[in-house]
């Protein structure tokens, strides 16, 4: 996987909770047939990267243990990892436990995505400058995985964000870790706040994330502070995105891969 930073295009990350309670897709692609299907679906609809988790992050939801974790991972990620017709996208796994994103880079995965952004586990970055994979490290008002409906107010949101985001990064480097391998996510929605203001505030000034240096990963997709309906969910899910991405997000993170392919290939127009 070449530098993110180098890609004049965006990547679509095509989102995978392989979990029975995430807040949109929770126990559909549980099972791993229905698990591979789906990643078979994505790639025809022209995905470029597929995040895989095992554990959701909505609030109310249960942590699962390291093995329960790998349990549900591992008929997945064993299929992937025999399978050619893979080898055109990347595939990240979507998790804070070291041990976990260990099994998943020894079968080929290429992205570490750590919502905790190295707090959920003491040992993630050791494990991370042993091996020097991508690592997304995302913004959370809170320490754990599962996030909360807390209120949090900010003086200076962005600014916040990048005081945290810069703290995470120089404990990786700190380890010889290439800088080059980071990616920063700033969070969205109830990972920043129950009001939706700070989410809204983070796209508008997406762009002062480039100081960090880092390409930037947007996970705007189906989240609460949209204010959509069911219905119209994934059309505002692609437009913010798409502001995201002229903002300066190089990743947009999406449920529905096909809408947001077809928006970039101006073949869709959302408003």
């Amino acid at each position: 996987m070449r530098n993110l930073m180098q890609h004049a295009h965006a990547k679509i990350m095509g989102v995978l909770n392989v979990t029975p309670d995430s807040f949109s897709d929770g126990g559909i692609y549980l099972a791993a047939n229905q698990a591979i299907a789906r990643i078979h679906e994505m790639i025809t609809e022209g995905v470029d990267i597929i995040d895989i988790g095992a554990e959701s992050t909505r609030p109310d939801s249960s942590a699962v243990s390291r093995d329960e974790e790998l349990r549900r991972l591992k008929p997945i990620i064993e299929h992937i990892a025999k399978t050619r017709l893979y080898k055109k996208i990347d595939f990240s796994i979507d998790t804070y436990k070291a041990e976990v994103a260990a099994y998943a880079l020894d079968h080929g995965f290429k992205i570490v995505n750590d919502v905790t952004a190295l707090r959920g586990d003491s040992t993630m970055s050791d494990m991370l400058a042993s091996r020097k994979p991508f690592v997304a490290l995302m913004y959370s008002k809170d320490a754990c995985a599962q996030t909360t409906r807390r209120l949090v107010g900010y003086k200076d949101v962005v600014g916040h964000i990048k005081i945290f985001l810069r703290e995470r990064i120089n404990i990786l480097t700190a380890k010889d870790f290439p800088k080059e391998n980071i990616i920063v996510d700033p969070g969205m929605g109830l990972f920043i706040s129950s009001n939706p203001k700070y989410s809204f505030d983070v796209i508008d000034r997406l762009s002062e994330l480039k100081e960090l240096g880092c390409p930037i990963l947007v996970g705007i997709s189906r989240k609460t502070f949209l204010g959509a309906t069911p219905d119209e969910s994934d059309h505002a899910s692609c437009a913010w995105s798409m502001q995201a991405i002229h903002n300066g997000a190089s990743i947009v993170r999406m449920h529905n891969v096909q809408m947001m392919h077809d928006v970039l290939s101006h073949k869709l127009l959302v408003r």
